[in-house]
């Protein structure tokens, strides 16, 4: 028997809000931020029963859901670790070294793109331009950028992460 999907009463109450925020008959226009809702909500990713769940409350399809879900790499489509490691690998950020950064961590970490760590702490996820461009190179932890990235600036975020010492939020 599967377990039943549904937002905790708070959330719920919360995404009705973002449903009212449009007009009748435009629901859909709620899906991004019920999205990122649901995905904080049920473990960090948007499996099928989710994104289904999320198409019956905003009364739409869910290949709607899952174009949308599936396009923008905001959205994760696996499980992912506690830490997913956002690095630009955009021109300006490759310039200054993005693809160094990238090859340490693959290695520190003994992780590839899109892969997490055994122990569950950490995802890689390549991303691109994340508008930060002046600070390259850089990536996103959470809501939060890190910027004018060095080796030894990842080592110390990496070792921040295992000690629980970085914010999400």
């Amino acid at each position: 028997m599967s377990e039943t999907i549904a937002f905790k009463p708070e959330s719920l109450e919360q995404v009705h809000k973002i449903i009212a925020r449009y007009p009748e008959g435009r629901q859909k226009s709620a899906l991004l931020p019920v999205l990122h809702l649901a995905q904080k909500e049920f473990g960090g990713w948007l499996d099928v029963p989710v994104m289904d769940y999320v198409a019956e409350l905003l009364s739409i399809k869910p290949i709607e859901v899952y174009e949308v879900a599936t396009f923008y790499t905001m959205f994760n489509m696996k499980p992912v670790g506690k830490y997913v490691l956002e690095v630009c690998r955009t021109g300006p950020c490759m310039v200054c070294g993005s693809e160094k950064i990238l090859n340490h961590i693959r290695t520190r970490l003994n992780i590839k793109d899109g892969e997490t760590t055994e122990d569950g702490m950490f995802t890689l996820k390549p991303a691109e331009c994340l508008g930060a461009c002046g600070y390259a190179p850089m990536m996103q932890l959470g809501k939060f950028f890190h910027e004018n990235l060095t080796i030894e600036k990842v080592d110390e975020i990496l070792d921040l992460c295992r000690q629980g010492q970085v914010a999400l939020d």
